[in-house]
């Protein structure tokens, strides 16, 4: 399997470098052939501008400024998400990641009234995302999830139908202990080596 990482965080030797060396070292021990984008160390420039705005609907056009992103994400059978959750989403790097390279007529059709996303990532059949967040589990479920919801669910529409979706997060990261943090990494490593 060709799995694409998608990998968010500012800083060099965060836990969530911890957690994308995890993931990868689980891949590479199934057999799985990884393509790892580092959104910071590429200097990815998560805001869209006027201009890519305004041809965002344009076929053919809209994938001009992502264009490289895009054909990683085309050639992938999984897609993972690493990064830490912030205010209940994904850090706006790897949000602009999404509104950038996720475009319409290459990655979904438009909608229709009455009809369901067309889906045109149908070569992805696993979404996966590894995340920590400062919040308890119990009050992430309390807000409704939204990091969850965008990474799997959103992404989850437009790739294969029968999609496999997999979610693993280190609650209360802010005060887990060190010993917490290994066993998370340590799970982290195996699920992914089981894929």
């Amino acid at each position: 399997m060709r799995a694409l990482v998608v990998y968010c965080h500012p800083v060099a030797e965060s836990f969530n470098a911890g957690m994308r060396d995890a993931v990868i070292r689980g891949l590479r021990t199934a057999g799985h052939e990884v393509d790892l984008i580092d959104l910071h160390a590429e200097g990815f420039d998560p805001v869209m501008d006027r201009d890519e705005r305004l041809a965002y609907h344009e076929p053919g056009v809209n994938v001009r400024p992502v264009a490289g992103y895009l054909e990683r994400v085309k050639q992938a059978e999984a897609l993972i998400f690493v990064a830490p959750t912030w205010w209940y989403g994904p850090p706006a790097v790897l949000k602009g990641w999404l509104d950038r390279v996720l475009v319409p007529h290459e990655t979904f059709g438009m909608p229709q009234p009455y009809r369901q996303l067309e889906r045109r990532l149908t070569n992805i059949r696993l979404v996966a995302a590894v995340t920590s967040l400062g919040s308890p589990w119990y009050w992430w479920l309390w807000i409704g999830q939204p990091g969850r919801r965008i990474l799997l669910d959103g992404v989850g529409g437009i790739v294969h139908p029968r999609v496999k979706k997999l979610w693993l997060a280190l609650h209360g990261m802010d005060s887990a202990s060190a010993e917490h943090r290994v066993a998370f990494l340590a799970k982290v490593e195996a699920r992914f080596a089981r894929l």
